[in-house]
């Protein structure tokens, strides 16, 4: 009989950096849910020279990073194995984030012990749900490069954004990362950053999901996921009664940097020019005024107070004006890995 796997919250490890690095904001793709903010966040495509400055600013000689690098579509930048040799020189443990198209011959020009890790964001478990959202014939090229990928031994992960356009077939995710021989999967939830933000007359933004959608789908599902062998790592969104909310802004390293200079600590407050960080002339300073860092201290009984502040509408009350459900921070991820058929 296989033992049920039960999903354990993964608390803020102390010393941990990891780091989200956008190395550009162009993308071949136009996906209806982007949350690139072009006024905010820059149109550059950084030079390698300047990417291997910056990444010397969050390198640590004596204890490795998490380096994610992002776009747009950050494939699309020619010397991205460059990027990614320098970077492991600098003590970083390197996840490349693409949307399946791997410009410039990738796959070749790099090899999986030079890249820990490759993610492939696929929002759909078929072409009628993933390309309405990420666009015409992406389900087709993307799989197909993540097969090549898992081929050539590259550690290959997927990444789901739910929303309630394609949270009803998330259960079919499971069975098509099995066959295509992922081995990770990671369950992201829709945020109001981006285009999801927008507010277009007339038009409704019905992205979000309703918290008892998620909490009656996602976790029943990435425990479906691990019983095939797959490690699934979501996030918490909720807390549970009693459950002690932290912020990651508080308690760990995260930074967020885009094109224009700009470091968040936290992507809830990249749609605005409340960054606590940024870079100039190659070195990192803080910025003054009232930034996102003078908001994580706060203590509200909804959770995450960026939220509160940000994204309101998230919130449903009690009668007696109490928050139904508290927020997580966004950051505080969920873990199912059914390797050996046991939570980690």
């Amino acid at each position: 009989m296989t033992q049920k796997t039960i999903a354990r919250t993964v608390g803020f490890k102390l010393g941990e950096r990891n780091v989200f690095f956008h190395i550009l904001t162009a993308c071949n793709l136009s996906c209806s849910h982007c949350y690139i903010n072009p006024p905010q966040h820059g149109t550059a495509t950084l030079s390698k020279e300047l990417i291997f400055r910056w990444l010397q600013l969050f390198a640590r000689k004596d204890q490795p990073s998490n380096l994610i690098l992002l776009g747009g579509e950050p494939t699309m930048h020619p010397d991205l194995p460059a990027i990614i040799r320098a970077a492991k020189s600098m003590n970083y443990t390197v996840t490349v984030d693409s949307n399946g198209y791997l410009f410039h011959d990738l796959l070749n020009r790099i090899t999986p012990q030079e890249l820990d890790y490759l993610s492939f964001s696929l929002d759909g478990p078929d072409p009628s749900v993933n390309d309405p959202i990420r666009g015409e014939g992406v389900f087709e090229i993307c799989t197909g490069n993540m097969r090549r990928a898992v081929e050539k031994k590259f550690n290959t992960s997927a990444i789901y954004t739910v929303s309630s356009r394609n949270i009803e077939h998330l259960h079919k995710m499971p069975a098509l990362l099995s066959d295509i021989g992922i081995k990770r999967f990671f369950i992201q939830v829709i945020g109001l950053r981006g285009k999801p933000a927008e507010r277009i007359p007339g038009q409704e933004s019905n992205w979000q999901v309703t918290p008892e959608q998620w909490l009656d789908i996602v976790p029943g599902i990435a425990q479906s996921a691990a019983e095939k062998g797959l490690h699934v790592i979501f996030p918490k969104v909720y807390l549970d009664p009693g459950e002690v909310f932290e912020c990651a802004g508080n308690v760990a390293e995260n930074y967020f940097i885009f094109p224009n200079g700009r470091v968040y600590r936290c992507p809830l407050c990249e749609d605005y020019p409340i960054h606590s960080l940024c870079i100039e002339d190659d070195q990192l300073q803080k910025t003054e005024g009232l930034n996102e860092d003078r908001f994580f201290p706060l203590s509200i009984p909804e959770g995450c107070v960026m939220n509160k502040l940000l994204q309101p509408e998230n919130i449903e009350y009690q009668g007696d004006g109490t928050p139904k459900h508290r927020i997580s921070c966004c950051l505080l991820k969920q873990e199912v890995d059914g390797k050996n058929n046991i939570a980690k």
